[in-house]
């Protein structure tokens, strides 16, 4: 485990027959052990850190980096075989969530979800898992999660009646409500049951009764993006270096907390569906972009903030043992809530001001009572002065003088005696230097406790050697690091007193969080407040770097001006902006162009602006309006490289066909290039069969390609509109070579450019003589081929008469124009029908 904790798990390791699946798919490098549990094994691992140190605010950015989170994962059998339970915990985050659906047979959705979790652990019951006899979701789970340890637990802890017992004796008041959303749902009790089970296993710990949050996420209300599209639009991850920062959350990830970054994680990847959530949201982006005062106050106070929610985590675990580790995490814990407790007043006063009804809602929230309760318990027993700081000695003594003098008197007389070691400590290393006439000075770290330290030339030392009485000699270019005998007595006893002021501190301490418990709910609150004010904040932090602009939602698809937002950050220069519009009676576009001229950028340009709409966030163009997705697809030819060419296209088949199965009406869909990795004939094939199939749903649907026959569909289908990304053609200076000039530029119509990928050939170094034989061929096979589709007068007629009639609909339905401003916009309208239409003599019917 990356904590590398250790505790002696005493409790529990008879009972539980847990087995790793280790003979899975070679999993043997990661899993747990390979023996059942039994009470031989009595090692277990601690998942959590016990210390507090580890609630650091240092780096949200690194809040993901460590896998926390564990999931059980259940399916029902037989008849209910595809209904799926999904329970999962966030061992740095109390809060338990549930989910059940129905899935398809490729577990799309499960595979979705896990994919958001990212966990550490994942537990299925032994029956799933037998060998010879596996089933298609564990099968498909392995192969996703190669590097995720899979741990398998007999079927009989998967227990619904036993899951509801948990949550009845776990979950806070605050959120009982559950229970009526999760009372007939039985897979998702059964896996709850099988993961507490575990993590109280695990963790050797169980959690405080009514101390967690518990919530059921059923899969209705975000938008669904499968898990390919979010690594194709590179929204959490780049894919050329997981560690560069050049994806959609690099790039809006102002956050100061780790709970922002979390959150602003999740939000990405399961983006909002309901315009009203989205909307109040856009509210207080607006107004923290209006008003500075309250955008640098409500940050200054924020970024003072820990890890709440993991915060919480630990102050709602009981240990099963009382172990020093766990006392110094406790004390450590407490302080941290009265460091978070007394930043509540400070964010009610940056709140004091705002307008907007979310602000308000929250400062509401901030009212509530209980946090001056907690804070009042707390400091009848722990010190005023008594902080949160940096450097693991200044720690140690606020952990040490935590609590009031006068309240345990054994305590007290504790610490006068560590206070004495501590001064004779200093005394002796003083002396030490006058001895030996060296500049010594006393050092501490946690690792070694107090030892010698000093910065000396190695040449001015007595035959260039430190005194025989010193050991443990470490040297960094000057300067040396060393102890003595006596130093580590002193040290030891030093320990030794510390112990004792811990142990007694500890019971001062879990006598407070007793008393506490009941009011700790509002801490959820909290916690939860200074995530989503973190990640608005990062929004609005967001805007002001670049100009972007706040999104309508309404049935049409309509950017004005838009621009790739990580291209924006990579590149030197602001990149071209393009329009986007999309109805529904235009909802498919097909977009052409030579290669290189910016089709894939603009086509992931769309769907990250979608995305970034949907969230709360402002969208990088001049003007935009959104219909709300709730689903995001995205075909996009990832691998180019030799290797994979033997799969490129069963991979593209692959995924074109989750696209067909899954797609409905609300879909966003995203192909670059489909059929490639066959012969042209059958690629065009394809790509028309495809296209004709989506062009039945209403959903929205960008089709780059570099079949040109793919464009005459729109001579069948009114609904279709081609673009294509200019280029011009420039002579150079010696004028015998043509050179082409990228432009970015997107315009109406297909491209006119022809053999493109010869003159991209041409910029390679292929010998002239194969590519001027590469042009006759290609002349020569055109001509008989193409036998152009020509519209005939009929076709071009019912094409005008339907975008006629599409854009009345639209403008009945969303114009805000005044009766004059409307009047002059149908005549405009009529007039573009007439000159659309082909024989004059047809203009009788409007």
């Amino acid at each position: 485990s990356y904590f590398g904790d250790k505790s002696s798990c005493v409790e529990n390791t008879s009972t539980l027959n847990l087995t790793s699946c280790s003979s899975v798919r070679g999993l043997n490098t990661t899993c747990i052990g390979k023996a059942p549990l039994s009470a031989s094994r009595s090692v277990c691992r601690s998942h959590t850190p016990l210390m507090g140190y580890s609630v650091t605010s240092s780096s949200a950015a690194s809040a993901h980096t460590v896998a926390s989170v564990i999931v059980a994962v259940v399916e029902g059998r037989g008849l209910a075989r595809g209904e799926v339970g999904m329970a999962s915990i966030d061992l740095k985050n109390p809060e338990v969530i549930l989910s059940q659906f129905a899935d398809n047979t490729t577990y799309a959705k499960v595979i979705t979800k896990l994919k958001i979790l990212t966990p550490l652990e994942i537990i299925m019951s032994n029956t799933a898992c037998d060998a010879g006899n596996t089933t298609k979701l564990f099968s498909l789970i392995t192969e996703h999660f190669k590097n995720v340890t899979f741990t398998t637990v007999q079927r009989k802890y998967f227990n619904e009646t036993k899951g509801l017992e948990y949550i009845e004796q776990l979950c806070a008041s605050e959120f009982s409500t559950i229970f009526m959303e999760v009372q007939s749902k039985y897979y998702c009790l059964a896996a709850a049951a099988a993961l507490l089970k575990y993590v109280e296993f695990i963790q050797n710990s169980v959690y405080a009764p009514k101390s967690l949050k518990v919530r059921f996420q059923g899969s209705e209300k975000t938008a669904m993006i499968d898990s390919s599209s979010a690594q194709n639009l590179e929204l959490v991850i780049n894919n050329r270096d997981s560690r560069n920062g050049h994806t959609l959350f690099g790039i809006l990830n102002y956050t100061k907390t780790p709970g922002g970054s979390r959150r602003l994680r999740s939000n990405i990847l399961e983006p909002l569906v309901d315009a009203e959530t989205i909307n109040t949201r856009l509210d207080c982006v607006q107004e923290l972009l209006q008003d500075e005062e309250l955008f640098f106050g409500l940050q200054a106070v924020i970024s003072k903030f820990l890890d709440t929610e993991q915060l919480l985590s630990v102050l709602v675990q009981i240990p099963k043992q009382d172990t020093i580790k766990a006392a110094e995490s406790k004390i450590t814990n407490l302080i941290y809530l009265k460091h978070t407790l007394e930043l509540v007043e400070p964010l009610k006063a940056a709140l004091r001001s705002c307008n907007t009804p979310l602000l308000k809602a929250y400062y509401n929230s901030l009212e509530d009572s209980r946090f001056g309760i907690i804070l009042e318990k707390i400091t009848t027993v722990i010190n005023d002065d008594t902080r949160y700081t940096k450097g693991c000695l200044s720690m140690r003594t606020q952990k040490c003088y935590a609590v009031k003098p006068n309240i345990n008197e054994f305590l007290d007389i504790a610490r006068r005696t560590y206070t004495e070691i501590v001064d004779d400590i200093a005394g002796m290393i003083t002396q030490l230097a006058e001895k030996y006439n060296l500049p010594m000075k006393t050092s501490f770290s946690s690792a070694r406790g107090f030892f010698i330290q000093m910065n000396v030339d190695c040449s001015t030392l007595p035959n260039g050697q430190l005194p025989s009485e010193f050991t443990k000699i470490t040297r960094m270019k000057n300067t040396y690091s060393f102890t003595s005998a006596d130093l580590i007595k002193m040290n030891e006893r030093c320990q030794e007193s510390l112990r004792e002021i811990y142990h007694m501190t500890y019971l001062i301490v879990c006598k407070l969080l007793n008393e506490i418990y009941e009011h700790i709910h509002c801490l959820y609150k909290l916690s939860d407040i200074v995530s989503m004010l973190d990640m608005l904040l990062s929004f609005a932090h967001a805007c002001t770097l670049s100009d972007y602009v706040r999104p309508e939602f309404t049935d049409t698809l309509a950017i004005k001006q838009g621009w790739h937002p990580i291209l924006e950050k990579i590149a030197v220069e602001k990149p071209v902006s393009n329009n986007t519009y999309l109805t529904e009676g235009n909802n498919f576009a097909i977009i052409t162009g030579p290669n290189m001229s910016g089709k894939s950028t603009y086509l992931k340009q769309i769907a990250l602006c979608q995305i970034m709409a949907q969230i709360g966030s402002y969208v990088p163009a001049e003007y935009c309006s959104f219909r709300i997705a709730e689903q995001i697809f995205t075909r996009i030819g990832m691998d180019d490289d030799i290797e994979t060419n033997a799969s490129t296209f069963m991979k593209e088949m692959k995924e074109i066909t989750y696209i067909i199965q899954n797609a409905n009406d609300k879909s966003l869909i995203i192909i670059d290039e489909l059929g490639r990795g066959t012969s042209a004939e059958e690629g065009i094939g394809i790509c028309y069969a495809a296209c004709e199939y989506l062009l039945n749903l209403k959903a929205f649907t960008l089709f780059a390609t570099h079949f040109l026959e793919l464009c005459h569909i729109d001579a069948l289908y009114p609904n279709v509109e081609n673009y294509h990304f200019e280029v011009q053609h420039v002579r150079s200076s010696a004028g015998n070579k043509e050179k082409i000039a990228y432009t970015y530029t997107l315009s109406k119509g297909y491209t006119e450019e022809k053999n493109y990928g010869l003159k991209a050939a041409e910029v390679s170094s292929l010998p002239s003589s194969v590519i001027l034989d590469a042009k006759e061929i290609t002349h020569h096979i055109a001509k008989q081929i193409l036998h152009r589709q020509k519209s005939t007068p009929e076709m071009m007629k019912q094409r005008a008469v339907y975008h006629l009639a599409m854009r009345l609909v639209q403008t009945a339905r969303n114009s805000r124009l005044d009766p004059d401003s409307l009047r002059i916009y149908l005549k405009g309208l009529k007039k573009k029908y007439e000159a659309s239409c082909p024989a004059p003599g047809q203009n009788d019917e409007q």
